[in-house]
């Protein structure tokens, strides 16, 4: 088998065993046990699918639209607000950041690179073409 591929296999081993994702496990744990938590997920489900069904008439009642958007907001708030969906969103956000490092020391190495040169702490929203960082 390719040496970077059993490298990487690896490297997912590591990943799993970092203290990053294992605090996002838990978070996701602790997270999928809050019924409050996923009530409200529940009702946010229903309030988006709700809207979605009005905007798609032919004719939608925007007074309607209007309300149910506004209920949308006020559930996703509270889903925000929710203690396990905070630690969750933390954990995520670490995990993210470290996933974001690799990617962008894989993607500037492949690209020639020095891979112990490169910035692991460089923010990228994604949209290349407003960046002149990556090149």
């Amino acid at each position: 088998m390719d040496v970077l591929l059993e490298m990487a296999k690896e490297m997912g081993e590591a990943l799993q065993q970092d203290e990053r994702y294992v605090a996002l496990q838990m978070a996701q744990a602790k997270a999928d046990e809050d019924k409050a938590l996923q009530d409200l997920i529940g009702e946010f489900n229903l309030k988006r699918m709700a809207l979605a069904t009005e905007s798609e008439k032919d004719e939608p009642d925007e007074e309607k639209l209007h309300k149910l958007d506004a209920d949308l907001h006020e559930v996703y708030s509270r889903v925000m607000a929710n203690e396990s969906m905070q630690a969750y969103n933390t954990a995520r956000i670490a995990i993210d950041q470290l996933l974001n490092g690799i990617q962008r020391i894989l993607t500037l190495s492949a690209q020639g690179e020095d891979p112990h040169s490169i910035d692991t702490e460089h923010s990228c929203g994604g949209n290349c073409g407003s960046c002149g960082g990556c090149h």
